[in-house]
């Protein structure tokens, strides 16, 4: 191995799980041991990768609190250490070490809370397109929509929630105190996503949430409709679904639409 490529192996293994090797490769002194410079990068790497969590977490941060706070960065941290080049991705899979952990999984709650907020994030970093506005829906030919296709915008995301973890999030971030955790009978959908620069939320019901998820899989309008009909009677689907796509077009979620061949 590279002489070079060791000693970056060795620093590694140190920062990660305190493996002794790296202690033969630096040199102490009469004021600071080898012991102790080692320790000033081995808490270093943590508060950096802790202050990269708060920044992807900070409801979740203040609803835990600092201490418990840092106990799940530092746990988290030995499970699933950083494998990006920009810690801004540290924390990706947070939401699924809570729901699995021993420590946090009859919390489920936390889970949830994680992954709305790594879903908000998401959605802010998400690559920007202009939505299309209502006249480019409206110059579609009737007879072209039941081939129409819609391209969502890349911010959009989708979540299932059975806690009250929105609301939590929206009192603790108006500084006001939040509900107590509760769990509905069933997981309630709700929508994320970007409009310029601003970041939305909103609960959906069973039928847009379904109608969303067929749009973001390329499926067409009649298609869309069709499903529809689970929930809305024949004679008025092809008109909710119209209506949804209009609030759709509203919110800025349209980036596309290819209308089908007449």
């Amino acid at each position: 191995m590279n002489p070079l490529h060791g000693l970056q192996a060795d620093f590694q293994s140190f920062l990660l799980r305190g493996d002794e090797t790296m202690l033969a490769r630096v040199t102490g002194t009469a004021k600071i041991s080898v012991q102790q410079r080692l320790a000033i990068y081995y808490d270093a790497y943590r508060l950096r990768l802790l202050e990269a969590l708060d920044s992807n977490y900070p409801v979740l941060h203040a609803w835990m609190g600092n201490d418990e706070f840092e106990k799940l960065g530092l746990a988290y941290l030995e499970i699933h250490p950083s494998t990006h080049f920009s810690i801004r991705y540290f924390g990706d899979r947070l939401s699924e070490y809570l729901a699995s952990a021993e420590t946090y999984r009859d919390q489920p709650c936390l889970g949830e809370m994680a992954a709305l907020e790594w879903a908000m994030s998401e959605a802010f970093d998400a690559p920007d397109s202009p939505g299309v506005g209502l006249d480019a829906m409206a110059s579609i030919p009737p007879e072209a929509w039941p081939e129409m296709r819609l391209a969502l915008h890349a911010s959009v995301h989708r979540l299932d929630l059975r806690w009250n973890v929105p609301a939590i999030w929206k009192a603790i971030k108006e500084d006001q105190a939040p509900e107590e955790p509760r769990a509905g009978e069933w997981p309630q959908p709700w929508l994320v996503w970007r409009q310029d620069l601003k970041i939305f939320f909103r609960s959906l019901s069973v039928d847009e949430a379904w109608a969303i998820d067929a749009a973001r899989t390329g499926e067409s309008f009649a298609t869309i409709c069709e499903g529809l009909v689970e929930w809305i009677d024949t004679q008025n689907v092809a008109l909710h679904a119209a209506g949804l796509l209009k609030r759709w077009t509203i919110d800025g979620m349209i980036v596309n639409i290819a209308p089908g061949n007449p």
